[in-house]
């Protein structure tokens, strides 16, 4: 073995056969081996004295064996992660077509206004005095999602989306508490996403499904015969998951309150009206915002999120400490409101970071530049609908709003599934489209380009799915099966890695030499 984990010469010849290089590597497509395969367990890439400790005062729990992990110097590190990092698929180096999620383009300004040493440097612990500016950013920040969504309170706290859904409704919850109101059940459409039935059942709340009409709309009717005195709220999503706008949302808002509940509007999807039309002004009593998807601040994945959540004016009064007001001519935090039944949903103020991207590029574009954002967005994903429904089958009649669903009609009695079909986007140079959702339609799959998209590059995608579409009608069917063929890695029994993950890396046990 060479000093990279990798065959030397003599026994090269498999690899050399696959790859037609001795190495294993295509040019710039590098063959990466685990780090544990790497390193020398015998070195480290950092030179340490050994320490001289008359009391290590770990109470006898000192290490008594090899901490296990691999030694490599600096540019062997870097290199690893850097040749990782080229492996994986990023908005930086194409459309991110994932419906329901909304990969689109971080500007590099939010980025730079957010490393200023008056943000990037503060601490939640620092005296109020100290971090005014910090509290005017959060202010601001507040005061543009209440002008945007016609709605007067707001929480800054929550840490992603599903954290909003569940302050929204413990607010809601401590709103019926507070008139002595114990109510059970909470509607949720079928077509939901799965944290708002989760976040229900979370609060102790029974999940009542409501159906769709056949053209993607929640069933008036049908939530209508669902209301009672015990419906606590309605959880919507619109747009909705489908992609289509709720045309009967003012209907639907109206008819929850007259039976005394709450409306709580799921805003994933705020991007595509954001300018447009204030949920407020549609009935809506909660809603957080993702404010990776409307507002342009990096996406979660593991890392800082942001949920804030705007209220009504009725369960304004019921949000979560601690809030910003301004006090004695500048900014103070408020703990003690008065009505507020719910605790601190995080242990201190919310993500600053998140904040000042988000407050950053609604300035950058203001009311007009992101009321076009909203247009921006529904016109990429109509162009693509278009542009793809005489060779695809798009779920639902009619113009659609952010994001386009298709279905696997088109693909019947060709032998390729959705998941091929995507499987093959990946050697086309793309992310897969979300697949098989929403689940009420069958071989699902929702692609959302977003606003930041230019007509070159969507044209490229229209293209890739154009030809992808006539293979699988052609009978092309071992381009899918085969499919993702110039990915580093080809395609994985996906159902038994999630079943049977392994999750730590054991060294190969040493072959014994026969007798």
């Amino acid at each position: 073995m060479n000093r990279q984990g990798r065959p030397t010469a003599p026994a090269a010849a498999s690899g050399e056969a696959a790859s037609g290089t001795w190495t294993g590597n295509r040019a710039l497509d590098l063959q990466e081996s685990l780090l544990f395969e790497q390193g020398g367990w015998e070195r480290t890439g950092v030179d340490l004295p050994e320490a001289e400790l008359a009391d290590d005062r770990l109470g006898g729990l000192a290490r008594t064996a090899p901490i296990g992990l691999p030694g490599l110097s600096e540019p062997e590190a870097v290199r690893h992660y850097t040749r990782l990092s080229c492996k994986n698929y990023a908005i930086d180096m194409g459309l991110f077509p994932l419906g329901s999620c909304t990969m689109k383009h971080n500007p590099r300004l939010n980025e730079k206004v957010a490393a200023m040493p008056g943000f990037a440097d503060i601490h939640p612990l620092q005296p109020v005095s100290t971090v005014q500016g910090a509290l005017e950013v959060m202010d601001q920040l507040s005061r543009w999602l209440s002008v945007l969504t016609g709605m007067p309170g707001v929480a800054l706290s929550p840490k992603a989306g599903a954290h909003g859904e569940l302050c929204g409704l413990m607010v809601i919850r401590a709103a019926l508490e507070a008139r002595g109101d114990a109510r059970k059940r909470v509607l949720v459409p079928e077509s939901a996403h799965g944290t708002n039935p989760a976040t229900a059942a979370l609060c102790a709340y029974d999940v009542d499904p409501i159906p769709a009409t056949p053209d993607g709309r929640v069933d008036v009717a049908a939530m209508r015969e669902k209301l009672g005195p015990d419906v606590a709220a309605i959880m919507l999503t619109n747009p909705n998951t489908c992609g289509l706008f709720e045309r009967d949302i003012v209907e639907i808002a109206e008819a929850v309150h007259a039976a005394g509940a709450f409306f709580y509007c799921d805003g994933a999807n705020f991007n595509a009206i954001v300018g447009r039309v204030r949920p407020g002004d549609l009935g809506v009593d909660a809603m957080h915002i993702n404010l990776h998807k409307t507002f342009s601040t990096p996406h979660g994945g593991g890392g800082p999120g942001a949920g804030p959540v705007v209220f009504s004016e009725a369960l304004a009064p019921f949000i979560p400490p601690a809030n910003v007001v301004r006090h004695g001519g500048g900014f103070a935090l408020r703990e003690d409101v008065p009505h507020a039944q719910v605790g601190r949903m995080t242990a201190f103020h919310g993500q600053m970071g998140m904040f000042v991207r988000a407050l950053t590029y609604m300035l950058s574009h203001g009311g007009d530049g992101l009321r076009q954002v909203a247009e921006d967005a529904v016109l990429n994903a109509n162009y693509v609908r278009e542009s793809l429904k005489d060779v695809m089958t798009p779920s639902y009649p009619g113009p659609c709003m952010h994001e386009v669903l298709f279905d696997d009609r088109f693909l019947k009695d060709t032998g390729v599934s959705t998941l091929d079909f995507a499987k093959a986007l990946i050697d086309e140079g793309f992310h897969p489209m979300t697949m098989y959702f929403p689940l009420v339609v069958h071989g699902a799959m929702l692609v959302e380009p977003t606003e930041t998209e230019s007509r070159a590059s969507l044209d490229e995608f229209i293209g890739a799915m154009r030809a992808l579409a006539v293979a699988a009608k052609n009978g092309e069917t071992e381009r899918f099966a085969a499919a993702p063929r110039f990915a580093p890695i080809g395609r994985l029994d996906e159902t038994r890695a999630a079943r049977q993950p392994v999750l730590t890396w054991q060294p190969p046990e040493p072959k014994q030499a026969a007798e």
